[in-house]
């Protein structure tokens, strides 16, 4: 029931995708404008992530869940019925603000899936977030029309939030209960107000949320050059990149619900993740060396076929390293900082592509990616040793 409310949710998000760019224009926006169109979503994605995922804690994650679907709802109203660059900027800021469902039911997964196979049901989610970002840009793009038609296409992801709402008030079932609240209030009479900071401690979750960062800024970087690069050197439009995009999502559908289960129970979850991340790696080394259009795809495929085996995995270890009492509120910040890539991601990428080209922009990606591995490898190390010791 949660794949359904998560694939009808963003089905409507990814439609919004492919007509802002081309809205913000026709409203006096700058490319300037548009870049911070873009971030304020993310920022106050980061700014509220680890607050509904706090909420969730509290009240349940299936009433956090259908608030924040149904205030998404109003947003994509907002957007329809802009009509000044400032509604735009409003319209985005309040979508970001409630964006903290995707922390909130990463925490729904854990609760309800066994530890061994955790990393599956993260990636049947995960598809859903590919098989969304697939038919929401598609969908979108065919409800606009040549003439470019905002109304429509706000107006139908609009409804799309509120039938995921609807879905998630009468099928979705509450995975944090009254005797998990309960145990939640017991929890923190007894140990006290805990601050995020000491949570990470005791976790030992202190390096692992700094995935999350890298994560998000290796992705947001790749989707954020390759348009780019591929528009520059070969003339590309927005139906080549649409297709690829396309091609990229279904793969990824299909290896986080088919393959990551089956990977991570036959070699392990810290072995799936460095080999993810290593490939993601060799994706920006190839992407700047490559001079060719076919090497130009390949390296595009390397990166996010990487990343998209990272992400499960990394929800799977983190859930089962973070207390029952303090699930949402990890991952809802798990998430919050996965925001903040996004930010960072696109902003370091297009400083260097200015400064530099499109080689170093590329090459930032190396050094990041070897940043993101070194938690695993170092887990593995230690891993070992205690083995051989």
């Amino acid at each position: 029931m949660l794949f359904f409310t998560v694939l009808i949710d963003l089905i409507g998000f990814g439609m919004v995708i492919p007509i802002l760019p081309f809205m913000a224009p026709q409203l006096g926006a700058s490319h300037f404008d548009i870049a911070m169109i873009i971030i304020a979503y993310s920022v106050c994605a980061g700014l509220f992530g680890g607050m509904w995922g706090k909420l969730s804690d509290k009240f349940g994650r299936k009433p956090v869940i259908i608030f924040c679907l149904l205030v998404t709802a109003i947003s994509y109203v907002m957007l329809a019925f802009a009509h000044t660059l400032t509604a735009v900027y409003m319209a985005r800021i309040l979508a970001g603000s409630v964006a903290g469902i995707y922390g909130v039911a990463s925490a729904m997964v854990a609760d309800i899936s066994n530890p061994e196979d955790r990393a599956k049901s993260m990636g049947v989610i995960g598809s859903a977030f590919g098989l969304g970002m697939v038919g929401g840009p598609f969908l979108g793009g065919v409800l606009a029309g040549d003439d470019i038609n905002f109304f429509l296409p706000s107006m139908v992801a609009a409804s799309f939030s509120v039938m995921a709402g609807l879905y998630a008030a009468f099928f979705l079932r509450e995975s944090h209960g009254v005797e998990q609240r309960q145990a939640h209030k017991v929890w923190r009479k007894e140990t006290g107000k805990v601050s995020f900071i000491s949570l990470l401690k005791q976790t030992h979750n202190r390096w692992l949320i700094i995935e999350f960062l890298f994560h998000s800024m290796v992705v947001s970087t790749v989707t954020y050059l390759f348009p780019l690069w591929m528009g520059s050197e070969w003339d590309w439009g927005p139906k080549q990149i649409g297709i690829v995009f396309g091609i990229q999502g279904l793969l990824m559908a299909i290896l986080q619900a088919k393959l990551i289960g089956i990977l991570s129970r036959k070699f392990g979850e810290l072995n799936v993740l460095s080999t993810a991340i290593a490939t993601l790696t060799l994706g920006f080394l190839l992407a700047s060396q490559a001079q060719q259009e076919h090497w130009m795809i390949a390296s595009f495929f390397l990166c996010i076929t990487g990343a998209s085996s990272c992400a499960p995995v990394m929800n799977s270890i983190l859930s089962k390293r973070t207390p029952l009492e303090y699930r949402g509120r990890m991952m809802g910040s798990a998430s919050a900082l996965g925001a903040w890539g996004r930010v960072v991601g696109p902003l370091l990428a297009g400083s260097l592509l200015t400064l530099a080209g499109f080689s170093i922009a590329w090459g930032a990606g190396i050094i990041v990616g070897l940043l993101y591995i070194a938690w695993p490898v170092r887990e593995l190390y230690q891993a070992r040793q205690k083995v051989l010791s």
